[in-house]
């Protein structure tokens, strides 16, 4: 990394693990405009912080659909599990009759009996989901955030609880302000997930082929493929970690696959790169109006000149002398200007 855009590189990483290893829980939040480059980083250090035995969260508004591993646990809510066991399942007006609860000792089970009201349909078990709360906020970490705004509605609902935790901001982006207690703000590097793979790295958690999927993918997605400007030796340093860690290549999507088509304006026909380099049908070029060459105007001037009837011809005679001085005349050196004419 260049120390001019960090000079604290090192300092960053190593107040990161120490904030992550006294507390015990924390939220990992990500952008309202969400890439597959923050998506990437920030599951990764779900992933990674949940081995390390952390109670820890990631939300993000909205919720962003992506099939990288730990996408599922994120939520619209800035809250961690806490010690309350929370059972939720659809409901609606008047569907319910009562709901009751039977400790069975003998067993050593609790039961809890929800009566639906009759001709209301019966509760499905599928339907049900358990979460926790009560939980405590130690620390929040940004990812791929220049500015709190950029968090969107999670931001703005919880404005209060961003200013009284310890806030870990970690992005790349040229106009973050800083807003963090630790800013682990790297302006040249070539992905936010390059970065999350380092902060995984200083906590000596061992990177799995989820989180390494996820990394690689991340960081292809955020340098097109590898043809960024920004992508450098320290950017193929990761990647070959992450390739050694098992990373899953996954089929590139192009940009075109990420904006779609417009249905009223036509997307350009942008020619292969290879197609210059070997092409397959040969390339034709557009004809230019030939001027006539000078000599071809010459040429026409001298046939009008030896077409052209002499006075004595018109005359209906012709005599030696005439004939002589023609051959002579016809000898010498002729002049023509441009239009062709006999100067």
């Amino acid at each position: 990394m260049n120390p001019q855009l960090n000079q604290n590189y090192d300092r960053d990483l190593e107040q990161i693990r120490e904030l992550i290893t006294k507390n015990d829980s924390g939220v990992i939040v990500l952008p309202s405009k969400t890439t597959p480059d923050a998506i990437a980083a920030g599951t990764s250090l779900y992933l990674a912080l949940s081995k390390l035995g952390k109670n820890v969260a990631i939300a993000a508004t909205p919720v962003p659909s992506s099939d990288m591993a730990g996408a599922d646990k994120i939520q619209s809510k800035l809250l961690t599990g806490g010690d309350n066991l929370v059972i939720s399942f659809p409901y609606k007006d008047g569907a319910i009759d009562k709901i009751d609860y039977l400790p069975d000792v003998e067993n050593g089970r609790f039961q809890v009996i929800i009566v639906p009201r009759p001709g209301q349909a019966k509760l499905q078990s599928n339907n049900v989901e358990f979460n926790y709360s009560g939980g405590k906020i130690d620390f929040i970490i940004t990812v791929d955030s220049p500015n709190l705004n950029s968090l969107g509605e999670i931001y703005q609902k919880n404005q209060s609880v961003f200013q009284s935790k310890n806030v870990i901001n970690i992005d790349r982006h040229l106009i973050n302000n800083n807003y963090g207690i630790i800013n682990f703000v790297v302006k040249n590097a070539s992905s936010t997930s390059e970065l999350v793979y380092k902060v995984i790295s200083s906590l000596k958690v061992e990177i799995d082929k989820d989180m390494a999927t996820n990394l690689y993918n991340g960081i292809v997605g955020a340098t097109n493929n590898f043809s960024s400007y920004s992508v450098n030796a320290d950017t193929f340093e990761a990647v070959a970690g992450l390739l050694r860690a098992g990373a899953v290549k996954k089929p590139f999507r192009t940009m075109d696959q990420f904006y779609p088509q417009s249905p009223f304006m036509s997307r350009p026909n942008i020619p292969n790169q290879q197609s210059f380099m070997n092409p397959s049908q040969p390339i034709y070029q557009a004809q230019q109006p030939v001027r006539p060459a000078r000599g071809e105007q010459q040429s026409k001037a001298i046939e009008e000149v030896e077409k052209e009837p002499t006075n004595n011809e018109s005359n209906g005679s012709t005599t030696n002398t005439a004939s002589n001085d023609n051959t002579e005349n016809w000898l010498k050196p002729k002049v023509f200007s441009e239009s062709g004419g006999l100067v």
